[in-house]
């Protein structure tokens, strides 16, 4: 005759402990999503603070101050979406990259923080700058070819961080490209000191000292290291918004000695007709504008 000497509603093993650390676990996930720390919790915070939405100024003469929020976008080069040598095609805008402690910062962004290049063409305070005057000026007063000035994020969450870059070092550089590295900051320094420089090389000691026009292409020069900003279309990076390019500083230069697409920046002013969109959404000019002497 068969006995059965347990039944399915009968607790074999260590199921007192077992039981004890399924609440224990219960508790604890109960108390961090009070307080707001579970990770999703904390990414989706990171996320409300940093793709806030911002209103880029506006500039009615044409040209940039000091004062104005703008974005710096590094635009598609045609031949390269035409001859496939570049991996990675669109429209880049210069972005803040905080990396896995920016999780843990509740009322500011930690310093230093990356910076990479982002698909994201929409003003929001990732992508958005300050032109910060250096040597006095005014906000309101116009940013000339040539003149050292800073950039600075938006919004609370980030407000206190500058561009900075420096000489590579084995110790510090770039991640993928090992070139000089372009990080954020918060202590303001000759460090954080960038100039604009015009495009055509031809042309460039002419427009020295004139008003740096808006929406055009211009380069951005590290004051210190004079090296010019650019994105590196081919080193590909993985952050919490998605799939970036890496940032640095290095000039990149052509048979012509002039610079290449990697250098090129267009500063993005808000659209006056419409303050849901930038000027780049605007018809581009067929010519650029000649030089006006009276605002100089």
């Amino acid at each position: 005759m068969n006995i059965r000497t347990f039944g399915p509603t009968v607790r074999i093993g260590n199921w007192d402990e077992d039981l004890s650390l399924d609440q224990d676990l219960l508790k604890d996930f109960l108390e961090k999503r009070e307080k707001g720390e579970l990770l999703i919790q904390k990414t989706s915070s990171l996320k409300k603070n940093v793709l806030q939405k911002v209103e880029l100024s506006v500039s009615k003469d044409g040209i940039l101050h000091f004062g104005d929020v703008v974005m710096l976008l590094n635009p598609e080069n045609a031949e390269d979406t035409l001859s496939n040598t570049s991996p990675v095609y669109g429209n880049y805008t210069l972005s803040a990259n905080p990396c896995e402690n920016a999780l843990h910062a509740k009322t500011h962004l930690d310093a230093p923080c990356g910076v990479s290049a982002s698909p994201n063409v929409k003003p929001c305070a990732r992508n958005a700058f300050v032109i910060t005057s250096v040597d006095g000026s005014a906000d309101g007063e116009p940013l000339h070819y040539g003149q050292n000035f800073a950039l600075r994020m938006t919004g609370e969450f980030m407000e206190h961080l500058f561009l900075t870059s420096d000489q590579k070092t084995f110790l510090k550089c770039s991640k993928k490209s090992n070139l000089q590295d372009v990080t954020l900051t918060n202590e303001p320094s000759y460090q954080t000191c960038w100039q604009i420089v015009y495009l055509d090389p031809q042309m460039r000691m002419e427009y020295e000292g004139f008003p740096v026009t808006a929406n055009s292409k211009v380069l951005i020069v590290h004051s210190k290291t004079n090296q010019c900003l650019a994105v590196l279309r081919k080193y590909v990076l993985w952050t919490f918004f998605g799939k970036d390019c890496e940032v640095t500083a290095h000039t990149y230069l052509n048979g012509h000695k002039a610079e290449e697409n990697e250098n090129h920046w267009t500063i993005i002013t808000g659209n006056p007709s419409d303050e849901n969109t930038t000027m780049f959404d605007r018809p581009k000019p067929s010519s650029e504008p000649t030089i006006n002497t009276e605002q100089r």
